[in-house]
C-alpha cells in the first residue's frame, strides 16, 4: 500500500512556499481552438443515443495548456433550434467576466449558426473542466477536461512519474428536453436516477464488465456491443511508479465515491488548489469538484485492479462505473482476481464528513481575512409555486434568470432588466430546518446581491428538510469568478454565537465548490475582488434548473471591453440596435 512519509510531507511544505496561489505567472502562449457544437449519434453506455458533442466527439476535446497562457475558443453553434454557452469551470476569469459562459448572467446565449469567441487567461495551474451552462445541456453531454500545467520554471509540490485523467459523469437515456419538461410540469415528473455512470464518457448499461466472473448470477456480462465508444478507457501503468490521477466530476445529479482495488489514494489537490497530502482508501467527489491523487503502483504486477465509482448521498439505483488499472506486464483484457471495491453505504454521511474535513490547505497557501464585512445566510429549501409547481428556493426566492444578461444591464444602468429589490440576506429565526416548511409556497425572483468591491464576504449555506418528511439532500455549491475558503461544517441550524468558534482560520482549504450535508451548514469566506457578475448555485443540474441559485455583482463599473456580441439580446440588444440605427441616420 502507498504511504505518506514524513520526508515526503516536508518536501511538499518546502515547495509550497514558492507556490502561493497569488504568485504571478509570466505571459504565455496564445492557444487557439475552433469548435463546432452539435448533436451527434453516440453510444456512451453501449446504447445508441443522441449526445451533444464538439467537433464530432464526446466528451469534448481536452484542453491542455500552461498557467499564463491565453486560450481562445472560436465556438460555432450548429444546433438547429437552441442557443448554447460554455462555462470554464474553476477558471476565475480575472478581467474577462464576459467569458465566464453563463447565459443571462455574463453573456447572451449563442444563437444557432452564430460564432462566439471566448478569450481568457489561465491564471493558475490545476485540474478543471468545462461544460454547457444553458438549460440542462451539461446533462446532454456538453463537457470536457481542462488541464492547466504549472508555469515555466515552476514545480509542483509533489513528485510523480506519469499522469492519468478521469472525467466522471452520469447518463440518462431520456433526452434533456424530456427531463426539462418533466421538471417544469405540475405535478413534477421526476426523471429518476441515471441509467449509467460514465468514466471518460464510457459506461455499460444493463450489464457488468465484472459480470458472472465473481459468481454474481444476476449480473449479465458485457459484450461491449457498442464497440470503441463505450469500451472502458483503461488506465495503463508501469509497476513501481507514482502516478498523478486527475479526477473531475461533471455529473448532473450523482454524488460519487471512487476507489482503486488494493491502492491507497494520496490527495494532493482540490479544485486547482494544493492541499496537505493525506491518504485514503476511497474518496467522495461531488458534482463540480476536482481532485488530484497520487497512486503508487506497488502491488502485485501480475494482476490488474478495478477502478470503481458508485453513487453516494442517494439510494443507488445505478450500477457502479468500472474500468481497469492495467499493469503493463498484463494483458488489458485480464480481469482482476478480486471483485471491484464496494462503495460505502449511500447514506453513511459520517464517512463523507470524515473525508471532507481532512482537506486542509498546503502550508504557504493564502490565509483568509480574520474578519468579514458582510455575512449572507442562504437557506436551501424545496417549495411549491403557482398552484403546485415544485421548485427549489434560497431564502424563499426561486431564481428565474432574466432575458438580458446582468453584466450588460448593470454596466449600462438598465433599470428594467431585472428586479431591483434586494434579495433576503437571511431567513426567519423561527424556521425549523429539521421539518418540512410550514408554508411551502415560494416566489420567483432575479434580484442581485451587490457586493462592495474588495470586501470580505461570508456565506453560510444552510440545509433544511425538503417537502417530504425526513428528507434532506446533499447540495454541492459552486461559485463562479472566485475561490473561497471553507471555514467549517456543522449539523443543525447555524448559530453564530456558538459555531463561529469552530471556524478554521489557520489552514482552511481554498475551493470553488463546497458541499452542504443533509440538515447541516457550511461556512465560506471570499474576497469580492473580481469585477463582474457571478453565479453561485447548486451544481446539481435539476436543482439549478428549478431555481437553486443566487447572483453576486461586484465592481461592474470597472469592467471594460465587453464584446457587443455578449450583450446583443434582451434590453441591451435593443440598446445596441438603437445606437446602430442612430449612427446610420
Amino acid at each position: 500500500m502507498a504511504k505518506v512519509s514524513r520526508s515526503y510531507i516536508m518536501m511538499c511544505m518546502l515547495f509550497s512556499i514558492l507556490l502561493i496561489l497569488g504568485h504571478s505567472v509570466e505571459a504565455g502562449k496564445v492557444r487557439h481552438f475552433k469548435w463546432d457544437v452539435e448533436y451527434i449519434f453516440w453510444s456512451p453506455d453501449c446504447e445508441e443515443n443522441v449526445v451533444m458533442g464538439i467537433n464530432g466527439q464526446f466528451p469534448g476535446p481536452t484542453i491542455r495548456a500552461t498557467a499564463g497562457d491565453t486560450v481562445v475558443i472560436e465556438l460555432t453553434n450548429k444546433l438547429h433550434t437552441e442557443g448554447v454557452v460554455i462555462h470554464w469551470h474553476g477558471i476565475r476569469q480575472l478581467g474577462t467576466p464576459w467569458a465566464d459562459g453563463t447565459a443571462s448572467i455574463s453573456q447572451c446565449a449563442i444563437n444557432p449558426g452564430e460564432t462566439f469567441y471566448y478569450r481568457f487567461k489561465l491564471d493558475k495551474a490545476g485540474t478543471y473542466f468545462y461544460h454547457g451552462h444553458y438549460g440542462m445541456q451539461r446533462s446532454a453531454g456538453l463537457y470536457g477536461s481542462l488541464i492547466v500545467d504549472v508555469a515555466k520554471g515552476e514545480k509542483e509540490p509533489f513528485h510523480y512519474d506519469g499522469e492519468l485523467n478521469l472525467l466522471l459523469s452520469d447518463w440518462w437515456h431520456e433526452s434533456v428536453h424530456h427531463q426539462e419538461v418533466g421538471l417544469s410540469s405540475n405535478p413534477m415528473r421526476w426523471i429518476g436516477e441515471p441509467q449509467s455512470l460514465l468514466m471518460n464518457g464510457r459506461g455499460q448499461y444493463n450489464c457488468s464488465i465484472a459480470g458472472a466472473h465473481y459468481g454474481n448470477s444476476s449480473s449479465t456480462k458485457c459484450s461491449l456491443r457498442g464497440g470503441e465508444q463505450c469500451a472502458p478507457k483503461i488506465l495503463h501503468v508501469l509497476p513501481n511508479k507514482i502516478y498523478r490521477l486527475r479526477i473531475a466530476s461533471t455529473t448532473a445529479l450523482a454524488s460519487l465515491n471512487l476507489a482503486i482495488g488494493n491502492h491507497k489514494l494520496v490527495v494532493v489537490e482540490a479544485d486547482g488548489n494544493y492541499v496537505q497530502p493525506f491518504a485514503v482508501d476511497d474518496l467522495d467527489i461531488y458534482s463540480g469538484e476536482s481532485y488530484s491523487v497520487l497512486i503508487t503502483t506497488n502491488q502485485d504486477p501480475s494482476n490488474n485492479y478495478w477502478v470503481s465509482v458508485g453513487v453516494r448521498g442517494r439510494e443507488p439505483k445505478t450500477p457502479q462505473g468500472l474500468t481497469l488499472l492495467n499493469y503493463n506486464t498484463n494483458s488489458p483484457s485480464k480481469l482482476p482476481t478480486s471483485p471491484p471495491p464496494v462503495t460505502p453505504i449511500w447514506n453513511d454521511y459520517a464517512h463523507s464528513k470524515s473525508f471532507t474535513t481532512k482537506i486542509l490547505a498546503l502550508m504557504g497557501s493564502p490565509q483568509p481575512p480574520k474578519t468579514f464585512h458582510r455575512r449572507i445566510t442562504l437557506l436551501n429549501t424545496q417549495n411549491k409555486m403557482n398552484g403546485g409547481y415544485t421548485k427549489w428556493a434560497i431564502n424563499n426566492v426561486s431564481l428565474t434568470l432574466p432575458p438580458t444578461p446582468y453584466l450588460g444591464s448593470i454596466k449600462y444602468g438598465l433599470k428594467n432588466a431585472f428586479s431591483l429589490v434586494n434579495p433576503p440576506e437571511n431567513f426567519p429565526n423561527e424556521y425549523n430546518v429539521m421539518k418540512p416548511p410550514v408554508n411551502p409556497n415560494t416566489t420567483a425572483g432575479n434580484g442581485v446581491y451587490t457586493l462592495a468591491i474588495n470586501s470580505t464576504v461570508d456565506v453560510v449555506l444552510q440545509n433544511a428538510n425538503a417537502l417530504s418528511e425526513n428528507v434532506s439532500e446533499i447540495h454541492p455549491w459552486h461559485l463562479h469568478g472566485h475561490d473561497f475558503w471553507v471555514l467549517g461544517y456543522g449539523d443543525g441550524k447555524f448559530d453564530p454565537t456558538r459555531d463561529e468558534r469552530k471556524f478554521n482560520l489557520k489552514n482552511p482549504p481554498l475551493r470553488n465548490t463546497a458541499v452542504i450535508f443533509p440538515y447541516g451548514w457550511t461556512a465560506l469566506r471570499f474576497v469580492a475582488d473580481n469585477p463582474g457578475v457571478w453565479a453561485f448555485h447548486c451544481h446539481i443540474e435539476p436543482h439549478l434548473h428549478m431555481g437553486m441559485g443566487v447572483v453576486f455583482a461586484e465592481g461592474v463599473r470597472h469592467v471594460n471591453n465587453i464584446p457587443n456580441q455578449a450583450l446583443a439580446c434582451g434590453l441591451t440588444g435593443k440598446m445596441f440596435t438603437t445606437r446602430a440605427a442612430n449612427h446610420t441616420n
